[in-house]
């Protein structure tokens, strides 16, 4: 019997990769079926059932987000909603934390809701983990050893210096899949990408959920560590600081100085 991705423990089920959840069924969707050919990783009863509010969280976070294809949207108008009305609409206070609602936009059915607010990030990581970890065992046959680092390209940073790490982090990862493919059997849906491993013994996996939402993971294998970086340096001194990506420079001020 295969152990489960995570642990040493017997693989007791089939774990979904992303979750089954993320993908529409039939019935919200009749023209496809998008729950063929899904990616699944031997799991024990813990990393798997025990994760399921988990996996209806991340199904909330991604679906419908301004920036989805038009199969996230369709997604969150059926099974998402449903989800939310089971829980009386209290699920959005666990996903999006000060929400408020924005704007108005009308559909044949009435108005659409934009939302704004923080999305609870150290959930998100949680959730992106336990992905990253299944998706390195089905991709390299092989369980990961290390520690792994998400960063969510599609959030919005209105300001200050999150908004340009967001921005060089994003570019960086770009650089280093630059020429790689994308792999999945339901694109619309989901895909990944996986970069060569660098000079210092990582390497990145970038996901894609619903077309327009991308995360990039960073694989730290045991043994290995992330270079420091000489910018957070001078910030941590209160130095200004330029890093410089190709052509491109991204400016950073220190904390006290920094409009955040």
């Amino acid at each position: 019997m295969d152990k489960c991705y995570r642990c040493e423990e017997p693989g007791t089920s089939a774990e979904h990769v992303p979750p089954k959840c993320l993908f529409p069924t039939r019935a919200d969707i009749p023209e496809k079926d998008y729950r063929i050919n899904l990616i699944t990783v031997p799991s024990c009863d813990l990393h798997n059932t025990a994760k399921s509010m988990d996996d209806e969280f991340l199904m909330v976070s991604l679906a419908g987000i301004i920036g989805n294809n038009s199969i996230g949207y369709l997604h969150k108008f059926g099974k998402v909603e449903r989800a939310l009305r089971r829980r009386s609409y209290k699920l959005l206070d666990k996903v999006i934390l000060n929400k408020q609602i924005v704007h108005r936009i009308p559909t044949n059915n009435g108005f659409l809701e934009v939302l704004w607010g923080t999305p609870d990030i150290k959930r998100l990581h949680n959730c992106l983990q336990n992905i990253a970890y299944a998706l390195h065992f089905y991709h390299f046959k092989s369980k990961f050893k290390g520690t792994v680092k998400s960063h969510f390209g599609y959030l919005h940073y209105s300001k200050g210096n999150s908004a340009t790490w967001n921005e060089f982090i994003t570019k960086r990862a770009e650089i280093d899949l630059k020429g790689k493919s994308y792999i999945g059997s339901n694109p619309d849906v989901f895909k990944y990408m996986v970069s060569d491993t660098d000079k210092f013994g990582l390497y990145i996996i970038k996901l894609c959920f619903y077309g327009g939402l991308s995360v990039y993971v960073v694989f730290i294998p045991e043994g290995k560590t992330v270079p420091e970086n000489p910018a957070m340096q001078f910030l941590n001194a209160g130095i200004p600081a330029v890093i410089t990506l190709h052509d491109e420079k991204f400016h950073f001020e220190p904390k006290h100085q920094s409009s955040e």
